[in-house]
């Protein structure tokens, strides 16, 4: 193992989020270590344009990589993780570790048909699906304070709606296409989610570090989708005694 403590974390959201997803958590990695962070927000999300047309994964990745350090700890969230897995495939001396928080991985036929619903409901009535996502992410008695539910609200009816559908077909499809990358990984993998995540399911997370050659499942108990507001210094926590582990601690 060697010290790391110039290489970055990489942060991606999830579909319809932008980087401000991150925001607790960047506060909870930057106040118990020395390491830096820096989120981005994905094509079509946030700061970025639009998109002018369909998406495929690597399309996604791509626009990804021309904006990310040559050197870094990868952490995705949700389609962020595909991103970031297939990311740190295609280009393996980018990433000096990949974290998968909340991944999809290998479907079953009722979970496909299951996010096909809620894309399909999205395109039908967006406003709708929007409030579907936080009843579901959010229910009565969930830690996360009304304040950042109502900000979540806000970035996800802020979205160009085009640009969301056309992400979110990505994240509905590309679970089978990283199923091929994860073994061929050659960094260690960490896959956390959380135990009543009912998309992002702890046995996607098991079956994506057990598919990795260096791989660790992490499960927080008690936790929804929305680990990173959820539990932000669990998370924290959690990926700082990863990266010690696998590549080093970060030394002031």
């Amino acid at each position: 193992m060697v010290d790391d403590e110039a290489v970055p974390i990489v942060l991606l959201h999830g579909v319809g989020l932008d980087s401000s997803i991150w925001r607790d958590l960047e506060e909870a990695i930057t106040a118990g270590s020395c390491r830096t962070v820096t989120a981005i927000d994905l094509p079509g999300h946030g700061s970025q344009p639009p998109l002018g047309g369909s998406v495929t994964l690597d399309d996604l990745v791509d626009d990804v990589a021309a904006r990310v350090p040559d050197r870094m700890h990868m952490v995705g969230f949700s389609v962020g993780a595909l991103i970031a897995a297939r990311l740190v495939r295609r280009d393996p001396g980018r990433a000096a570790t990949l974290t998968c928080v909340s991944s999809v991985y290998d479907r079953s036929p009722e979970q496909v048909s299951a996010v096909g619903e809620r894309l399909h409901h999205a395109a039908r009535d967006f406003p709708g699906s929007v409030e579907a996502s936080l009843q579901r992410w959010f229910p009565t008695g969930t830690p996360v304070s009304s304040d950042r539910v109502e900000d979540v609200r806000r970035v996800l009816l802020a979205n160009d709606v085009s640009s969301y559908l056309r992400v979110y077909e990505v994240f509905a499809t590309a679970d089978k296409q990283i199923i091929q990358d994860v073994p061929q990984l050659e960094v260690p993998v960490l896959a956390v989610t959380g135990s009543e995540d009912s998309g992002s399911t702890p046995e996607m997370s098991r079956r994506l570090a057990d598919a990795a050659e260096d791989g660790r499942a992490v499960v927080v108990e008690g936790i929804r989708h929305m680990l990173p507001l959820e539990h932000p210094e669990h998370l924290a926590e959690t990926l700082i005694t990863f990266l010690d582990d696998r590549t080093g601690a970060c030394h002031d």
